[in-house]
């Protein structure tokens, strides 16, 4: 996006941070434990990595702003985004010797509002 723009709009960069604090604080106030945030690799990058319940939990984060133009959050989840999630993890699981350990792949979609306040927050659990 060029500057000037976005006309005093926040940027993509600042509504996927702002999204993915909200998914943090939700996640945490499900008796969820944060391992990792934005754990990157070649293949790609994990947003979020919780445990819960014995479960390690690999929380895919998408939003959208006010307008649905673009579809909506769940729908930008399509196959090429889950094999990049999935390959990725695996390679966190090799690197952190947790080959062994059940695992989950869920969603958290977030709709914002102008200002970045929340406006609809889902969960989407063992999502694929």
């Amino acid at each position: 996006m060029s500057e000037g723009f976005t006309g005093g709009r926040y940027n993509r960069r600042q509504k996927g941070t702002a999204a993915e604090k909200a998914a943090v604080m939700y996640l945490t106030s499900r008796g969820y434990n944060i391992v990792g945030c934005n754990w990157r690799c070649r293949s790609g990058e994990l947003d979020i990595i919780a445990e819960h319940e014995g479960v390690l939990t690999f929380v895919e984060v998408r939003s959208r702003g006010g307008s649905l133009l673009q579809g909506t959050p769940e729908e930008s989840v399509d196959m090429r985004k889950i094999r990049q999630v999935r390959s990725t993890a695996q390679v966190y699981l090799h690197q952190n010797s947790a080959e062994d350990r059940q695992v989950s792949f869920d969603v958290i979609t977030v709709m914002l509002n102008e200002d970045l306040s929340i406006a609809e927050l889902a969960h989407i659990r063992e999502a694929f």
